[in-house]
């Protein structure tokens, strides 16, 4: 078998299934990783989505075991929406982030991967393969810079020199013994702006990311959130590009290679209110297909109650106080008790009133005072 010409030929077939960026790596242990996320589990700053097996996140070989090399792939999704609907003071909107815009990507790189494998295996029948895309144990990040997909940025994201950060990656583990790439130099420089713009402190330093704090992270979450985020989120109900939007290198990036990778406006920025009564049917068909929808509809409907509590959205109130009579999740009661309190809508106080009257949970209870304490502090 000649590993050169087989690269050659599984470059040429990557671009012809709609690969954008490819590269090869050794499968040699990710050793300086192991060191990082082991001092990360100590700090308590991850997040807690993520395989809690360090030997699994860094030896290849223990994924499989004639491990010889890695290919990583990237694709390419757009950063600015066509026909982006524009929000009211009536109508108030959300926002999903842009790498939940348009089909999941874990399913649009899985049947990239697929074609890969399928490729390979006919070339080469007693090739090994194992494929993972984000939800696998290897770190996507670590593989794509080894690769020389991109260089790992200090906002935490590959960045490519083609594509900035607007990548989604993943790859392949296979035993045929590729020629590995070399890594691309680090262009971030003495830059800061990921780090100074990030709207919790999230990044610690360049390259270090608290995930507790990282928004992205908390708009996933199912729990009743900190008080300190609550306004930092502004109006989004999934996921966080400020770092990504302040990036040097991602200005003017955005690409649309591909249609399943379009937002559909209406679901990447839907009107708030609405999503506050919307059933678990209605959340499948409108958001399903999204990458964003994958915990369900719980935490977006919180979130689009601190988006209203932002906008500080009146017509939002009678909605409120349905749910905090009605909603049989805590979470969603308390939260909307606390939003009707930012909103400053005294007229919401006896119904908090008459709410903590009846309310049996100890954590809703506090969310009602909160709210009350804000009331209370509106000016006549």
């Amino acid at each position: 078998m000649d590993v050169m010409e087989l690269k050659k030929d599984v470059i040429e077939y990557s671009r012809l299934i709609g690969i954008d960026k490819i590269g090869f790596a050794s499968a040699d242990p990710f050793i300086e990783l192991k060191e990082r996320l082991r001092r990360q589990q100590e700090l308590g700053y991850q997040s807690g989505f993520e395989e809690p097996d360090i030997e699994k996140r860094t030896n290849p070989s223990l994924l499989l075991p004639e491990a010889k090399s890695i290919i990583a792939i990237a694709l390419a999704y757009p950063s600015k929406m066509k026909d982006a609907p524009r929000g009211t003071k009536t109508e108030r909107r959300g926002l999903f982030c842009r790498a939940s815009w348009g089909k999941d990507y874990h399913d649009v790189l899985r049947e990239r991967l697929q074609k890969l494998e399928e490729f390979l295996l006919a070339r080469v029948p007693s090739a090994r393969v194992r494929s993972m895309a984000d939800t696998g144990e290897l770190a996507d990040r670590a593989v794509a810079e080894r690769a020389g997909i991109g260089w790992s940025g200090k906002n935490c994201s590959i960045i490519t020199p083609e594509f900035g950060s607007y990548v989604y990656l993943g790859e392949m583990i296979t035993n045929i013994p590729f020629p590995p790439d070399e890594p691309i130099e680090n262009r971030c420089g003495t830059c800061t702006k990921c780090i100074d713009a990030c709207p919790t402190g999230a990044l610690v330093q360049g390259g270090q990311l608290n995930a507790q704090r990282c928004i992205s992270f908390l708009t996933q979450t199912k729990g009743f959130l900190a008080d300190e985020f609550r306004e930092k989120i502004g109006n989004r109900l999934y996921g966080c590009d400020t770092c990504q939007l302040v990036c040097p290198e991602n200005k003017g990036k955005d690409f649309h290679l591909h249609p399943e990778l379009e937002p559909d406006p209406e679901a990447a920025k839907p009107k708030l209110v609405p999503l506050l009564g919307i059933s678990n049917r209605e959340f499948k068909e409108k958001f399903g297909a999204m990458a964003g929808s994958w915990r369900g509809k719980k935490p977006i409907q919180r979130n689009a109650i601190l988006a209203l509590a932002h906008y500080k959205d009146r017509t939002a109130v009678p909605h409120l106080l349905r749910l905090l009579k009605e909603d049989s999740r805590p979470v969603i009661r308390g939260t909307a008790a606390w939003a009707l309190g930012k909103i400053g809508d005294r007229s919401a106080k006896p119904h908090l009133e008459a709410a903590r009257e009846t309310e049996t949970d100890i954590d809703v209870i506090v969310e009602i005072d909160k709210g009350l304490k804000l009331l209370a502090e509106v000016k006549e």
